[in-house]
């Protein structure tokens, strides 16, 4: 017992010897040995409801501040996981994950090309070809494709987040806002093993180890409804304007969670 002890603190000394130094006070390895468990596939049979549900998660809010996170933004590991190949990103304006992205696109999405003026006299000029990199200071909002669903197997109500987007703010020649859209679509149960190795900085106790994987399994984050699943695929913006949007988007919010309480009897 004495050895192995003797023999844990000679190691833990080489470390800090001889390793990189550390920037905290303890070797953090909870992240790096969790295991992302498989989501499980109910049965057809055990579905007894389920309602398809748009969100929208703005990064401005407070509670959604960690997605902009200077040293490592939520945006920044999904392009950074994309262009490794370790994730596969699809059609941003098709959200039912159909279309990967090819390569070009893929660097379409990722990449802004600009063309410049640069004058070399009067009457002499010459065109500059500038690639700017899409930066995590230009996506404002996320768009987050989930389903509700009652499992009468075990007899609650459950929710899978099924896809995330990035939204682009897109500008008019005169710099006038025209609307947004999103860059790619995130299949969210395929990224979760990528999700699950990132962490989230928690505010108020950062000896806190949580993942991006945990902080959406646990719904740490602030939306607002934008479409339900309905037969003419109408967003409420089309359907509403004004304060009307937000009362119909609270009206389906608590719908989904009245749900699962109407069902019993009390």
């Amino acid at each position: 017992m004495k050895k192995s002890i003797v023999f844990a603190a000679l190691i833990g000394a080489a470390q800090w010897l001889f390793a990189q130094p550390l920037d905290d006070i303890a070797f953090r390895n909870v992240v790096s040995d969790k295991q992302v468990l498989a989501y499980e596939v109910p049965s057809e049979r055990d579905i007894f409801w389920q309602k398809r549900v748009w969100r929208v998660l703005d990064v401005r809010e407070k509670i959604n501040h960690t997605f902009t996170y200077p040293e490592l933004p939520f945006f920044d590991i999904l392009k950074q996981a994309a262009l490794s190949g370790e994730l596969t990103l699809y059609q941003g304006d098709m959200d039912d994950f159909s279309q990967p992205l090819t390569t070009e696109e893929l660097n379409g999405s990722l990449y802004t090309i600009d063309t410049v003026l640069i004058w070399i006299d009067e009457n002499n000029y010459e065109q500059q070809i500038i690639r700017t990199e899409v930066s995590y200071e230009d996506i404002k909002r996320f768009r987050i494709k989930e389903m509700w669903y009652f499992d009468s197997k075990s007899s609650t109500l459950k929710v899978r987040i099924l896809g995330i987007a990035p939204l682009r703010e897109k500008y008019s020649e005169s710099g006038d806002f025209i609307g947004e859209s999103a860059l790619f679509w995130v299949h969210m149960p395929t990224a979760r093993p990528v999700l699950a190795r990132e962490n989230v900085f928690v505010t108020g106790n950062e000896a806190t180890r949580m993942t991006w994987e945990d902080l959406f399994e646990m719904r740490f984050f602030s939306s607002y409804i934008m479409k339900d699943g309905n037969v003419r695929n109408n967003r409420l913006q089309d359907l509403y304007s004004g304060v009307d949007i937000l009362l119909e988007a609270d009206k389906i919010n608590q719908e989904i969670f009245n749900y699962e309480h109407d069902l019993w009897s009390y």
